[in-house]
């Protein structure tokens, strides 16, 4: 068995290091927030233990046989649900939440760590999950921009002809094109281009074209 003190200890631990992660995803203003994370991880804990310890009075039983792994794998699976709904899908097919739903996931492993009283390995994950989240995203920003592709987005209006703007843009010998799409509603069309390569001086190449177009209501440059 265990004892009223550790039992206290190990949720204690567990509520620290949730919160320690939940903060870093506080602080950019995410739905899954401190709280949602320490919920988590305290509950993992509980899941461990009990799974661990809850049915220790019934094991001198003849024919019972426990497995202490069985709850413990229910929640990684579970938590699966909670981590989709952190997941966001904006237009342009733009998806947004997987680092705080892959958070929270982690989250619940360092739970279960504490729950079994791997203490060195749940503050150890916290670590490396605080360096992970918020030390290297300046670096992963940086060579995100090195490698992403450069777009343009061009709305135009509803009586606009989309295949003569981009055959004008696709005829220009100082864009290089790597693919296109567009799409209608109501009362306008949207042209998205991008491009593989796409410095200050091509971009003004490609405004200049535009420009001259009337039937263009808007650009947008995504770098």
């Amino acid at each position: 068995m265990i004892s009223l003190s550790e039992i206290a200890i190990r949720l204690a631990v567990a509520s620290a290091l949730g919160a320690v992660i939940g903060l870093e995803r506080e602080r950019k203003d995410w739905a899954a927030g401190m709280r949602t994370h320490m919920m988590v991880c305290v509950g993992s804990t509980l899941a461990m233990m009990v799974s661990a310890y809850g049915f220790s009075d019934v094991l001198g039983y003849q024919n019972v046989g426990l497995d202490p792994s069985r709850i413990a794998a229910q929640v990684i699976s579970g938590i699966g649900f909670i981590g989709a709904g952190t997941i966001l899908f904006l237009k342009q097919r733009v998806i947004r939440g997987l680092t705080t739903a892959s958070g929270l996931w982690t989250v619940a492993a360092i739970g279960l760590a504490i729950g079994s009283g791997m203490y060195f390995a749940g503050v150890l994950t916290t670590v490396l999950a605080l360096i992970i989240l918020w030390m290297l995203q300046p670096i992963e920003n940086k060579l995100a921009r090195r490698f992403r592709q450069k777009s343009v987005r061009i709305v135009t209006k509803s009586e606009a002809s989309p295949s003569r703007i981009l055959k004008k843009i696709l005829n220009s010998e100082a864009i290089d094109v790597s693919n296109f799409s567009f799409e209608r509603s109501d009362d306008e069309y949207v042209i998205e281009i991008k491009f593989e390569d796409m410095n200050p001086g091509k971009l003004s190449k490609v405004v200049d074209v535009l420009q001259k177009e009337e039937e263009i209501k808007e650009i947008f440059w995504h770098k």
